[in-house]
């Protein structure tokens, strides 16, 4: 059952729709799905990263902790549902980092997990598939600055 909810989710997946289904079952191969309570992190600020995540069930809020004098807090800078697609990016171009933002489960939520080196290989070894994937991973990622950059103005 888990197998084929985690190929259902990445075929909904804004990084993965446009897929065809050997495609997706390659991938979803690599994956694994975990389940969280309301208020539980995915990964916190500052965490070291090396996995994208996958929402097949429920809400995510990107937080980012702000420091600017007076003013401490955290900052949504993004709320993310059924099929969006988040983490660290950069595992993609084999460069680990430590996360920049928090993801925090807004209610029971289902998560598909994948290590993004595991996705790189198979991304080599199909070029093809690795430019689709990276050509969408663009407009996402464009996507989220702007959004990001939209919260970051009210404060």
């Amino acid at each position: 059952m888990a197998q084929l909810e985690i190929q259902q989710a990445l075929e909904g997946a804004e990084l993965f729709r446009d897929l065809g289904k050997p495609e997706t079952q390659k991938i979803a191969g690599l994956c694994a799905m975990d389940v969280y309570e309301p208020g539980q992190y995915v990964f916190r600020q500052g965490d070291f990263g090396d996995r994208i995540f996958i929402i097949a069930d429920g809400k995510v809020y990107l937080e980012r902790a702000v420091d600017v004098g007076t003013r401490k807090g955290n900052v949504v800078i993004g709320i993310l549902g059924k099929g969006r697609v988040f983490g660290s990016w950069s595992t993609l171009l084999n460069a680990p980092h430590n996360l920049m933002s928090s993801a925090c489960c807004q209610g029971p939520t289902k998560i598909v997990s994948l290590k993004g080196s595991e996705l790189r290989a198979l991304m080599e070894s199909n070029t093809l598939l690795g430019f689709n994937i990276l050509e969408k991973l663009c407009f996402l990622l464009r996507d989220r600055i702007q959004s990001a950059y939209g919260a970051m103005e009210k404060i």
